[in-house]
């Protein structure tokens, strides 16, 4: 092909939507608790819910607000100590930080998982929770991470956003933890713009998980989860009023039958260009752990041999000049992925092992609706670009 794919419009919405989106505006019907039942977004909860296998979901207005639902659900004190990945989206500890709670940090290795080592040094007694971050789809070791918090009885939530539809030993994503997250923000499988939803199975959590994100009065009654616990939290927790409209949940539903084939066509779309990525000397796809059937949307690489920023720079360059844009995530001043850059923190750690592996690792879209004739292109670009950069290399003072 001659023009390079574009990888940033989603797939459309399906028509199944439309008569939908149709009628509620029609009606004007875009609260999620004026119908007595059956409200587009309790659809979806429930809908949802069995989709993963479990109890309880709560339909909310981002990933960050039901990250934030979360940990205000598991009441913890005001100051604790919540163990991160240094590798992930700046709205992680910044739901930590609205939270009242102190993100702390862990390093990630050049897989983009958790250094088990040093979250196992991190996990000390003052931590209140564990929010894992699977970062781009990349599932840290959760075997070894549920084992270390069950053994403290710290409780874990697990950040899925861009892990709907990956498993681990067979398992969703999402439901291992105490709490699972995900988000339909538009560059997920699942696409409303902006929205989130929080899963569990512990009744007590998503009552105050409902009170808290705007059902006020007796509209948690519209919730079918146990209402004495309704009844005991109303007018004792505050309202954060992070609902999802109905609109929003009638983008969502009819995508939720569109998950299995994206999740499917996704992960032969990753693992062709990764084939094709791993066989040049300077590029390096990490493997998934075994346990891990990935429902990837992008793909992550890492630059091999770049002695120097100014050669990854150029990289980014040559692939940009091919057409295809390469996000390194540590080399722009303002990278929200890059832990430096969160300055609300205050003091940062010293994390060289993330810092190294930010500096080279690399981000490129991958929708799953691509063409392998859209593939070849990406790969082609990224690779030429990698070539006329490092065989080259006295151009660029090495």
């Amino acid at each position: 092909m001659s023009s390079a794919p574009n990888v940033y419009d989603a797939e459309p919405i399906p028509a199944a939507a439309r008569a939908e989106i149709d009628r509620l505006l029609s009606s004007g019907d875009l609260f999620r608790y004026t119908a007595p039942d059956n409200a587009p977004v309790t659809l979806l909860e429930q809908e949802f819910a069995d989709l993963l296998g479990v109890k309880y979901a709560l339909a909310v207005a981002s990933c960050s607000a039901a990250l934030f639902l979360s940990l205000k659900a598991l009441a913890l004190p005001r100051g604790s100590k919540v163990l991160i990945p240094a590798f992930t989206f700046a709205a992680v500890p910044s739901a930590v930080v609205h939270a009242d709670c102190q993100p702390v940090l862990v390093e990630v290795g050049d897989n983009y998982r958790i250094d088990l080592v040093d979250f196992a040094t991190k996990l000390t007694d003052d931590i209140g929770a564990v929010l894992i971050s699977h970062m781009r789809g990349h599932t840290s070791d959760m075997d070894a991470i549920l084992s270390l918090a069950k053994a403290r009885g710290i409780p874990v939530i697990e950040d899925a956003a861009h892990s709907l539809g990956t498993r681990w030993h067979g398992r969703n994503i999402g439901t291992m933890g105490m709490i699972g997250c995900f988000s339909f923000q538009s560059y997920k499988l699942i696409n409303a713009g902006e929205g989130g939803i929080m899963v569990t199975d512990d009744p007590e959590l998503i009552a105050r998980a409902v009170i808290m994100s705007g059902a006020y009065e007796h509209n948690w009654k519209k919730h079918p989860v146990l209402q004495d616990r309704f009844a005991h939290w109303q007018n004792k927790l505050p309202l954060y009023n992070t609902r999802m409209s109905n609109l929003a949940a009638a983008v969502i539903r009819p995508q939720l039958g569109e998950l299995a084939r994206r999740v499917h066509d996704g992960r032969a779309n990753h693992d062709y260009v990764a084939g094709l990525l791993n066989g040049s000397p300077w590029l390096q796809v990490p493997d998934a752990l075994p346990p891990e059937e990935r429902a990837p949307d992008s793909i992550q690489f890492n630059l091999r041999g770049f002695g120097s920023n100014d050669q990854a720079r150029a990289f980014q360059a040559a692939a940009k000049a091919r057409g295809i844009s390469v996000q390194v995530f540590g080399l722009s001043d303002d990278n929200a992925r890059a832990f430096w850059n969160w300055q609300f923190l205050g003091d940062l750690p010293d994390l060289p092992q993330t810092r190294a592996m930010l500096m080279r690792a690399c981000d490129v879209r991958l929708p799953a609706r691509l063409t392998q004739a859209e593939l070849d292109f990406i790969a082609d670009a990224v690779i030429a670009a990698a070539h006329e950069v490092m065989d080259a290399p006295r151009a660029y003072g090495t």
